[in-house]
């Protein structure tokens, strides 16, 4: 690897992996730092292409390709975690990877990341490992039910999960995952799913926005309203519990952790995500330094910004159902004052896709939610 100095200046090419809205976010908000921005993913015109200086379209797999687009950058980084390790490695031998292939690894597959927490005491849902019918019968058993049966790699949005309330339906599950390795977890009852995303810097130094408060739908989040209305205390200890990982991680970059807050009180690690994450697209309108800011500055080297919110927000997620009946009424949204329209690029509206969303703020995160629900409604008049 060539030496890379600390801080890597304005001017400079930031390389990303994957080309969905993540990077799209952030290569707009590089470039209005002064940055030049080249993506790499299998697919062409993507939502980060689009705006990226340019679009290295070719397989995760190809590594001599890898190892051209990362001498063209000074620094990579990822908006999409399912990349292989054998990538990274690759790139880490031309230019920095920040977050490490170490962090991705851990990350990307749920059996090691609950090991990781677990090991480390970290609160989390009581789960097994299971990569055989066998094995998750008796994970099955050992957790207890009901669980939930998640595939160990390659899950997002609910995909790759079942929810199992008696032993006969362990075989069918077994089946519907594919016959591949996955994780069994203790079914828990919910008062409120929160995240906290949190950046640190090459020093070490830690910002952390407030938590938010995530509702999903069929498994993909619907609405976000920061700051999330949980007690306190609960609001402190995730807090506390984000900034230990990414100790522990030696992380670099921005970080997503999903927590579950049970109806007995308890908090719980749900998921880690390696890079800026859905429930954080508000801070591009409603915080001082947005989410992606953060990780252009904490890659590059350079100071953390504030993540203080200026008012409290909403946002409410935009999928490809809104177009059933054709064009949203994009005019009947924009009406509101305090809406601000986000949309990724995407010409192929597909149920359960995400296309965009809206954000809003207010005096108080329920009227930003109220008011982000009535201008998505208002799409459909």
């Amino acid at each position: 690897m060539s030496p890379v100095p600390k801080v890597i200046e304005p001017g400079a090419c930031l390389g990303v992996l994957g080309g969905g809205q993540l990077g799209r976010m952030f290569a707009i908000a590089a470039r209005r730092m002064g940055y030049r921005v080249h993506t790499y993913s299998p697919d062409d015109d993507t939502p980060a292409g689009q705006v990226a200086d340019a679009e290295v379209t070719a397989a995760y797999e190809d590594l001599d390709a890898l190892r051209a687009f990362a001498a063209q950058v000074q620094v990579v980084t990822l908006e999409f975690e399912n990349v292989p390790v054998e990538a990274i490695e690759a790139i880490e031998t031309v230019v920095p990877v920040r977050p490490s292939g170490l962090a991705l690894q851990t990350a990307q597959q749920r059996a090691r990341e609950k090991a990781f927490l677990a090991e480390r005491g970290f609160p989390t849902v009581p789960f097994a490992a299971a990569a055989s019918l066998d094995e998750l019968v008796e994970a099955v058993e050992r957790v207890g039910l009901p669980a939930v049966v998640k595939t160990a790699a390659f899950g997002y949005d609910g995909k790759g999960q079942h929810k199992v309330t008696a032993a006969a339906q362990v075989e069918r599950v077994w089946g519907a995952i594919g016959h591949q390795p996955a994780v069994v977890e203790r079914f828990v009852t919910l008062q409120a799913e929160i995240s906290v995303i949190a950046a640190r810097g090459l020093d070490g130094q830690v910002v952390e926005y407030v938590p938010f408060e995530n509702r999903h739908a069929n498994h993909i989040l619907d609405l976000t309203t920061a700051p999330a209305a949980v007690p306190a205390p609960i609001a402190a200890q995730a807090v506390e519990i984000t900034r230990a990982i990414l100790e522990a991680l030696q992380y670099v970059g921005v970080l997503c952790v999903e927590f579950f807050v049970t109806t007995d009180g308890a908090l719980l690690v749900n998921e880690l995500a390696p890079r800026p994450h859905n429930s954080g697209h508000l801070t591009f309108d409603a915080a001082v330094t947005s989410q992606f800011e953060q990780q252009v500055r904490a890659i590059c080297g350079l100071p953390l910004g504030s993540a203080a919110l200026m008012r409290p927000a909403a946002m409410a997620n935009l999928l490809g159902d809104l177009w059933a009946d054709g064009i949203p009424n994009w005019a009947a949204a924009c009406r509101h004052p305090d809406v601000k329209l986000h949309l990724y690029g995407k010409d192929a509206p597909r149920p359960g896709r995400k296309m965009g969303h809206l954000t809003a703020t207010g005096k108080s995160a329920r009227e930003a939610q109220d008011l982000v629900i009535a201008a998505r409604d208002a799409l459909l008049i």
